[in-house]
């Protein structure tokens, strides 16, 4: 059997036990082909770059699987059906990841590294003020007619 990542978004409009409903549903139909489904990350909702089918946002699913390639086929065929999801993804890997995605890892903001007064070197405002003359300084200003 095979190593996949698959994921899938949701609509925003779904309650989160409807999503986990969702995960069940695929879960099963991998599991009775004789699959494995090992991590499962719910990433939440999160916005998306541009509207996808007049979303601004979807829930983001990741699910690790062991299956055979028709468990995935199948998985993917009632995924273009199924109106509650926007997109799905699978992924073949060579090896699953330990621990938390990427997205799921939380970074403190206190980790990074923090600019004191004296890292930024000091400019002194210019005699002219701050912005640099204009390109076209040859138009005068004209104030609006009433």
């Amino acid at each position: 059997m095979a190593l996949y990542e698959h994921i899938f978004l949701a609509r925003q409009d779904l309650a989160a036990p409807q999503v986990d409903a969702i995960v069940e549903t695929y879960k099963g139909v991998i599991e009775a082909a004789g699959g494995k489904v090992g991590r499962i990350e719910n990433w939440g909702l999160k916005g998306l770059t541009y509207r996808i089918k007049k979303n601004r946002k979807a829930f983001y699913v990741i699910m690790d699987v062991d299956a055979p390639a028709a468990a995935m086929q199948e998985v993917e065929r009632q995924e273009r059906y199924n109106e509650d999801i926007l997109r799905f993804m699978t992924v073949k890997v060579e090896a699953h990841e330990e621990g938390p995605s990427a997205m799921m890892q939380k970074r403190d903001r206190d980790d990074r590294p923090r600019r004191e007064d004296g890292d930024r070197p000091f400019r002194p405002r210019r005699e002219d003020g701050d912005r640099p003359p204009r390109r076209d300084g040859d138009r005068p200003f004209r104030p609006r007619e009433s």
